[in-house]
């Protein structure tokens, strides 16, 4: 992640606290006027090491590339999965990756190949609502259709209704032609 712009606003009426927040592209940084330089230095490396961690938590596909994608699908799996797969151990794909946005579905599975290809739109939702769309792609392995055993396992994540109205609004607001299921036009 790339450093961002920096302001840093001295105050002579802030006496210990130190606050930051985001105004466009640039972070703004406020400390007491009675900072040293190096003081200055230290919070305003420490308040962009905040920023950049509460956005990796925000918006983890934002920096993640396909290695953390796969890592992300397979936490998934062990964490919703692996207890409704046979011998308690969902199948895991054989890849997972980032794929140039799709025109008419967030995500889709090959359960043939065991690929599991996600749109690059979702680098930019938050982590529950892609976390969804992986564990959707990954009932896929098992389940080929949208029939009530697919279900049952898609809702093991806790959040999945929540994050199919989330990309309901998304694709809608944004005017695309992309269906409530990660993988239905």
């Amino acid at each position: 992640m790339e450093e961002p712009q920096v302001v840093v606003r001295r105050s002579a009426r802030r006496k210990r606290t130190i606050g930051a927040r985001q105004e466009g592209d640039t972070l703004v940084v406020s400390i007491p006027a009675s900072a040293s330089r190096a003081q200055e230095e230290r919070w305003v490396a420490e308040m962009i090491a905040k920023m950049q961690r509460s956005e990796a938590r925000r918006r983890p596909g934002r920096a993640a590339g396909d290695a953390e994608l796969a890592a992300r699908a397979d936490a998934l799996a062990r964490d919703h999965l692996d207890a409704a797969g046979p011998d308690g151990r969902w199948p895991r794909p054989d890849g997972v990756r980032w794929v140039p946005p799709m025109r008419t579905r967030w995500a889709s599975c090959t359960p043939t190949e065991g690929t599991i290809r996600v749109s690059e739109r979702l680098r930019e939702v938050p982590g529950w609502v892609l976390d969804h769309v992986l564990v959707h792609e990954l009932v896929h392995l098992r389940e080929p259709g949208h029939g009530p055993a697919f279900r049952a396992l898609e809702a093991r994540y806790p959040r999945s209704e929540r994050a199919i109205g989330y990309l309901e609004g998304l694709s809608d607001g944004a005017g695309l032609d992309i269906g409530s299921e990660p993988d239905e036009a």
